[in-house]
């Protein structure tokens, strides 16, 4: 089994930036694909990023919302997925969810994620 912690989230004014982490314990995720999903209230869970596992960790896609604000970078060693939010909107805010799936490939449909982070909030003011 996987455990997923993520940490990072809170309040920030337009403009702003966070770095949100998801801690893994339980098991070495590097060669699993990690994802970052978020949930608005009232609408449908929908995806952020996400990054390939070895030996493809550098390969990353981003949801079109967030292409060139956001980057999704892991530490191996540390067992640990980040995402970086720059130039942060007030249509960012959502709780955040980490995802590992249990293979390499950087899926972009909430299914194919078979372990789940509690979420952290994250609540961009305008």
């Amino acid at each position: 089994q996987v455990q997923l912690v993520e940490s990072g989230g809170g309040l920030v004014q337009a403009g702003g930036s966070l770095r949100l982490s998801c801690a893994a314990s339980g098991r070495t995720v590097s060669s699993y694909a990690m994802g970052w999903f978020r949930q608005a209230p009232g609408k449908e869970r929908e995806f952020v990023a996400a990054i390939r596992g070895r030996p493809y960790s550098g390969r990353t896609v981003y949801t079109d919302s967030v292409e060139g604000r956001c980057t999704i970078p892991r530490d191996n060693a540390k067992n640990t997925v980040y995402l970086q939010m720059n130039s942060l909107r007030p249509e960012d805010t959502a709780v955040y969810y980490c995802a590992a799936a249990s293979d390499t490939y950087y899926y972009t449909r909430a299914g194919a994620y078979a372990y789940w982070g509690q979420g952290t909030q994250v609540t961009v003011s305008s």
